[in-house]
C-alpha cells in the first residue's frame, strides 16, 4: 500500500517548458500510456494527486483516493472508465443516490456515446448489458447475490459481471451511513478478486485504517490521501448587518503570523451580547409592570408571534435560534437579520451564489416564501427564459390537473427570480430542475437541508449557516467537526472562484472562539455501520455457506475496527494486571488474608449503603402518605431550603401532571407561604412525614397567581400565630444497628486476625485501590468479549431465528458447517428493505390473500412508511380487508417481534398505518389533490415531494413481491396489478 499527503500540484500549462521537466513528462507518458491517452480528452492537466491514484490504476492497483469535495477525485473514477474501454472490459461505475448516478450517466454519455454507456437504478434501466455501466450501489449488491436463472433482474445478472475489470465506488464513504452503509462493505468484500476496486471518498482522518482493511479484503491497494482544497476557503461571521472574517492574524514580534480569531469580531460579538441580555431584562422589567404594547386591555392577535410580527405575512422573519428569552424582536434585544438582508449583503459583496443550510424543510419553503414576498430577483429577461426552458424539460410530463396541488406557479415564479429550496420532500422533478439550474448559475440562492452536502454536485460561491445546531431524529444536537467541514466543503468552484466563502451567522450566545474551533478541526474519522441484517444472511448462507459465511462478516471494515479497539483494550488489561500484582504485595498482612479483610469491609459498606436507600425509599412513602392526607386549608412546616418556615396548602395535588405530561403518583401539594411565595413542593423537600400544625380558613376559590391574593393568605398565615416545631424532622435510621446481616458481618469482621494489624489502614487503602483497579479491569475484560467475534456472534443469533422459522435447515452432520436454506428462505433472499423478514411471512402465511390491488398497496405501505412525527394521532383506515389485513400483518410484527427479543436479533420496525389510506386512494385511481387532502384530513399532512418518495418504496416493494410470489399466486397478480395502479401520474413522471 502506498500513501500520499499534502497539498496537490495544482498544475496548469504556463510559461516555457524545462527541458528536464520534458523529459520526465515524456518519459512518464511512456510508462503509462493509457493516462496519456486519457489526458489528451482532457481541458485541463491534472493535479498531482489525480496523477497519482491513475497511475497506481494503470499499474494494476485497486486506489483509494480521499479529497475535500470539488477537487476533483472522479478523474480517478472516469480514467478507469477509460482504462476498461481501452482492454475490452466492463466497468461499473456505481453511486450512493439516483440523482448522482443520473449526472455521472450523462457526462460519460457525452464523452463516450449512448451505445456504450448504461444505467441502472431502482426504477430506471437503460442499456444494462453496456461496457461501462453507472448504477447506484444497491443495484450491484443485488447483482452479486442474484442467481443467474432466477435473479429478478432479466436472468442476466450474473453474465453482467463477466469481463468486469473495474468497479468505481463514488462517495465510498457512505459506508458509514447507518441505514444503507452495510451495502459498501457487501460489494467489496464479494467482489470477484480480480476486480480492481476505486473508492472516491470524502477527506476523512482514518484513511489509513480505511486502507489497511482494503488491502486486508482486496489486495494491493494505493491510498492517495489530499486534503489541499483546490479553491481556499475564507471563514466568516455575520452580526446583525456587518460581515467580519473569522479569523485575523498575529505577528509576535518577529517570528510568523499566526492565525487569531479576528478580535474585532470578538469585541463587537461581546457588545451585542451585552445589549442582548439588557434589552431583555428591560424588556422582562416591563412586561412584569402590566401593561403590553397595545394599550391595558388590548386583546391579543393569535395571528402574531412573540416578536410582534405578524405570522400571516412574514417577508423579513429573522433566522437563527428561534425564539428565546431576548431573541428576535424582543424591544432592546439582538436582531438577527432577515434572510432577504443576507441576501442581499451577500449580492453586494459579490458572493452569490450561495446555498444556505437551513437543517428544515418547512424552514426552507418558508425562506423561499419570504424572498419572493419581498421581492428579491437575482435574474434578468434572458435568464428567466433560459429558466422556463429548463422548467419544461424536467416537467413537462407532469399532469396539468396536479399542477396546483404541487404549487407549481410557485414554484417556478420563485425560481424565475433566482431563488429555490432544496431538500427531500421536493417532488423528483423539481430537485433535479434546481440542481440544474444552480449548476448553470440560473438559480442564485437556493435554501437546503444537509442531505444537500451529499454526493450531488453542487458547488457554490458561498455556504451560509443559520445555525450550529441540528435535529438529529431525538434531540437538538451541535454540528461536529466533520459535518461543518462536509456543508462548508460546497463553498468555491474550481476553475470558477478565486476562494470559497463560509458564512455563519451569529446570535446570541453563540462564542467566536467555539466556531473557529469547529471551523480548523479537521476530524472525520469512517466508522462501519456493518451489522448482518435477515436478507443478507440469508443470501451469504446460500451463496457461500455458513462458515464462510461467518469468516466473511469477520473480514469485514466493521470488525476489522472492532479488533483494532480491542488491541488497545488489551494492552490497558495487561498494564492493570501488572499493577494489580503490584497493589496485591503491597496489601500483604503478616497476621492473616488481608484480601479476604478487604472483602468483609467491602460487604459491611455495601450492606449499610443498601439499608440506606431502603430507609430513603421507606421515609419518601412515609412523606409521600402524610401528603397525600393533606386538605386544602391545612398549616405545614417546610423544614428547610429556601421555603423554609410555615405554609398553608391551597391544593393537596393529588393526581398532578408530572413535568413530562404524565400523571404523577406522588402528591405535589401547592402551596403559599409566609413570603407571598406560591407553588408546589413535592416527597423531596420533606425528610420525614409531614405534620399538620393547624388549619386556617381560605376563600372559596384561592387564584394564587395574584399578589394581592398571596399577600391576603401570607398575612393570614402570620396571625394565625402558628410556628414550625423546634429542630424540623430529620431522617431515623431504621432498622440499620439492628440488621442481622450486618450484624453478622461487623462481629466477622472484629474477630479477623487482621483486625488488629498495626498498619492496617494503609493495607486498606492499598486494598481499596486494588479493588477499584480490578472493577476497571473487569469492565475492560466485558468490553473484550463483547467485541470479539461480535459479527459473527449476531449472525448465529439471526441464523438461530431464521432456521427457527423455516428459512434455513441448520447445518447437520452429513454437511458440517453449511445451513441449508429453504424455499421459504430463497423468498426471503429476493426481499429487500428494511422490514425483508415481515414481507417473507406475510407471504408465507397468507397474510395479504384474497386482497385486491389497491388494497394490497394500501397493506404493504405499511413495512417501509416511516412517520416523521412520534406523536402522530392514531391513522384511519380503509374498512374491510384493508383492516383485516393489516391486523394480521400487524399480529405477525408481534410474534416476531418477541422472538426476535427473545434471540437478542436485530429487530423489524414496526408497522406505520399512516400511509395506508393515502396510498389506498391513489392505487384506485384518485387525483394527487383528493389524496393528500385526505392525509391532511387524516392527520398525516404529506407533502406532493414525501407522497411520491414513499409511493415509489411502496412500487419497490409491490415489484418485488410480484416476482417473488409469480403471476402464478392470488398475491403475485395482485402485486402486479397494484404496481401498474400507483406507476401514474406524477408518481411514474421521470421513471423510465
Amino acid at each position: 500500500m502506498s500513501t500520499r499527503s499534502g497539498s496537490s500540484a495544482g498544475s496548469r500549462a504556463t510559461g516555457s517548458i524545462d527541458p528536464a521537466a520534458a523529459y520526465a513528462a515524456a518519459k512518464a507518458r511512456a510508462a503509462h500510456p493509457r493516462l496519456a491517452e486519457f489526458t489528451g480528452l482532457l481541458p485541463f492537466e491534472l493535479d498531482g494527486f489525480q496523477r497519482e491514484a491513475c497511475e497506481a490504476l494503470e499499474d494494476g492497483h485497486g486506489v483509494l483516493l480521499c479529497a475535500p469535495t470539488g477537487a476533483g477525485k472522479t478523474v480517478a473514477g472516469e480514467f478507469a472508465v477509460h482504462l476498461a474501454l481501452s482492454e475490452g472490459r466492463k466497468c461499473f461505475y456505481t453511486t450512493p443516490i439516483k440523482a448522482l448516478s443520473n449526472q455521472k450517466y450523462a457526462d460519460l454519455v457525452d464523452r463516450y456515446g449512448a451505445d456504450a454507456v448504461g444505467l441502472l437504478t431502482g426504477d430506471t434501466a437503460v442499456n444494462g448489458d453496456a461496457q461501462v455501466v453507472v448504477m447506484t450501489t444497491e443495484v450491484l449488491r443485488n447483482m452479486i447475490y442474484a442467481d443467474s436463472t432466477d435473479s429478478g433482474l432479466g436472468g442476466t445478472a450474473n453474465r453482467r459481471l463477466d469481463h468486469l475489470g473495474y468497479v468505481v465506488m463514488d462517495e465510498v464513504h457512505y459506508l458509514a451511513d447507518r441505514f444503507r452503509g452495510a451495502v459498501w462493505e457487501e460489494v467489496i468484500l464479494q467482489l470477484p478478486e480480480h476486480v480492481a476496486v476505486v473508492g472516491l471518498s470524502a477527506t476523512v482522518s482514518n484513511a489509513e485504517e480505511f486502507g489497511d482493511w482494503l488491502v486486508e479484503v482486496r489486495g494491493d491497494t494505493a491510498v492517495v490521501v489530499d486534503e489541499h482544497r483546490p479553491v481556499p476557503l475564507s471563514q466568516h461571521m455575520m452580526v446583525g448587518n456587518r460581515l467580519f472574517d473569522l479569523f485575523g492574524e498575529r505577528r509576535p514580534g518577529d517570528g510568523p503570523a499566526e492565525l487569531v480569531v479576528d478580535p474585532d469580531l470578538v469585541r463587537y460579538t461581546r457588545e451585542m451580547q451585552r445589549r442582548d441580555f439588557a434589552g431583555s431584562r428591560a424588556a422582562d422589567r416591563a412586561g412584569d409592570r402590566g401593561p403590553r404594547a397595545g394599550g391595558r386591555g388590548a386583546p391579543r392577535d393569535r395571528h402574531r408571534t412573540r416578536g410582534g410580527r405578524d405570522a400571516r405575512n412574514d417577508s423579513t422573519a429573522v433566522v437563527g435560534r428561534g425564539p428565546r428569552p431576548g431573541g428576535p424582536g424582543r424591544p432592546g434585544g439582538f436582531r438577527p437579520p432577515s434572510r432577504v438582508q443576507v441576501i442581499d449583503r451577500l449580492d453586494r459583496e459579490g458572493l452569490l451564489p450561495a446555498i444556505t443550510f437551513v437543517f428544515s424543510r418547512a424552514g426552507c419553503d418558508a425562506a423561499v416564501a419570504q424572498c419572493v414576498r419581498a421581492g428579491v430577483r437575482l435574474t434578468g429577461p434572458d435568464e428567466i427564459d433560459e429558466i422556463r426552458r429548463v422548467v419544461e424539460k424536467h416537467t413537462g410530463d407532469l399532469p396539468q390537473a396536479d399542477l396546483g396541488v404541487l404549487g407549481y406557479w410557485e414554484w417556478r415564479e420563485a425560481l424565475e427570480r433566482g431563488v429555490a429550496a432544496h431538500h427531500a420532500g421536493l417532488l423528483p422533478a423539481f430537485k433535479e430542475t434546481v440542481e440544474e439550474l444552480f449548476v448553470a448559475g440560473l438559480v442564485r440562492c437556493v435554501f437546503a437541508t444537509e442531505t444537500l452536502a451529499l454526493g450531488i454536485n453542487m458547488p457554490a460561491r458561498t455556504v451560509v449557516l443559520e445555525r450550529l445546531v441540528k435535529f438529529n431524529g431525538e434531540a437538538h444536537v451541535d454540528l461536529t467537526p466533520g459535518e461543518y467541514t462536509q456543508l462548508t466543503g460546497r463553498a468555491g468552484r474550481r476553475g470558477i472562484d478565486v476562494e470559497g466563502h463560509a458564512v455563519v451567522l451569529w446570535t446570541p450566545g453563540m462564542d467566536p472562539e467555539q466556531v473557529a474551533g469547529l471551523a480548523s478541526t479537521r476530524t472525520y474519522p469512517l466508522h462501519s455501520s456493518f451489522r448482518p441484517v435477515y436478507n443478507m444472511s440469508v443470501n451469504l448462507v446460500g451463496r457461500l455457506g455458513t462458515d464462510a459465511a461467518r469468516e466473511l462478516l469477520e473480514r469485514s471494515f466493521g470488525q476489522f475496527q472492532a479488533d483494532r479497539s480491542v488491541v488497545g483494550l488489551a494492552r490497558r488489561i495487561d498494564r492493570n494486571t501488572e499493577a494489580l500484582a503490584g497493589y496485591r504485595e503491597s496489601m500483604t498482612c503478616h497476621l492473616g488474608d488481608f484480601a479476604e479483610y478487604a472483602e468483609l469491609r467491602r460487604r459491611i459498606s455495601e450492606r449499610e449503603k443498601a439499608l440506606r436507600r431502603q430507609n430513603t425509599a421507606v421515609a419518601r412513602e412515609e412523606t409521600a402518605e402524610s401528603l397525600r392526607e393533606l386538605r386544602p386549608g391545612d398549616v405545614i412546616a417546610v423544614p428547610s431550603g429556601r421555603r423554609a418556615g410555615i405554609a398553608v396548602v391551597l391544593d393537596p395535588g393529588v393526581g398532578a401532571i408530572s413535568a413530562n405530561g404524565h400523571d404523577d403518583p406522588e402528591p405535589r401539594p401547592l402551596v403559599c407561604t409566609e413570603d407571598r411565595w406560591a407553588g408546589r413542593l413535592s416527597a423531596a423537600d420533606f425528610p420525614a412525614a409531614v405534620e399538620v400544625l393547624g388549619r386556617i380558613k381560605l376563600p372559596r376559590r384561592v387564584e394564587h397567581r395574584s399578589p394581592q391574593v398571596r399577600r391576603d393568605i401570607a398575612s393570614s398565615l402570620r396571625n394565625s400565630r402558628i410556628r414550625p416545631p423546634d429542630g424540623g424532622g430529620r431522617r431515623g435510621r431504621h432498622g440499620v444497628q439492628d440488621d442481622p446481616e450486618l450484624v453478622t458481618l461487623r462481629r466477622a469482621l472484629r474477630v479477623h486476625p487482621c483486625h488488629g494489624c498495626d498498619d492496617r489502614e494503609a493495607h486498606a487503602r492499598w486494598s481499596e485501590r486494588y479493588q477499584r483497579l480490578e472493577r476497571e479491569t473487569e469492565s475492560l475484560r466485558q468490553k473484550v468479549r463483547a467485541t470479539t467475534n461480535s459479527l459473527a456472534r449476531a449472525f448465529d443469533r439471526i441464523r438461530a431465528l431464521l432456521s427457527e422459522r423455516g428459512y434455513l435447515v441448520p447445518a447437520g452432520e452429513a454437511a458440517p458447517g453449511q445451513d441449508e436454506v429453504t424455499e421459504h428462505g430463497r423468498v426471503l433472499a429476493r426481499l429487500w428493505g428494511e422490514s425483508d423478514l415481515l414481507a417473507a411471512e406475510c407471504l408465507r402465511h397468507g397474510a395479504w390473500e384474497g386482497l385486491g390491488p389497491e388494497e394490497l398497496a394500501a397493506v404493504v405501505s405499511a413495512l417501509v412508511y416511516e412517520s416523521r412525527r412520534d406523536d402522530a394521532p392514531m391513522p384511519r383506515l380503509p374498512a374491510g380487508p384493508v383492516a383485516d389485513a393489516l391486523e394480521r400483518t400487524v399480529a405477525l410484527w408481534d410474534e416476531l417481534d418477541a422472538d426476535q427479543r427473545r434471540h437478542k436479533a436485530e429487530r423489524t420496525r414496526a408497522p406505520d398505518l399512516a400511509f395506508a389510506w393515502p396510498m389506498h386512494r391513489w392505487a384506485r385511481g384518485e387525483s394527487l389533490a383528493q389524496v393528500l387532502e385526505a392525509a391532511e384530513r387524516n392527520g398525516h399532512e404529506l407533502s406532493a415531494g414525501d407522497f411520491v418518495r414513499w409511493a415509489r418504496q411502496v412500487l419497490d416493494l409491490l415489484d418485488q413481491i410480484a416476482g417473488v410470489a409469480g403471476r402464478s399466486s392470488g398475491v403475485g397478480r395482485a402485486a402486479h396489478r397494484a404496481s401498474g395502479a400507483v406507476r401514474r401520474g406524477v408518481v411514474a413522471a421521470g421513471m423510465e
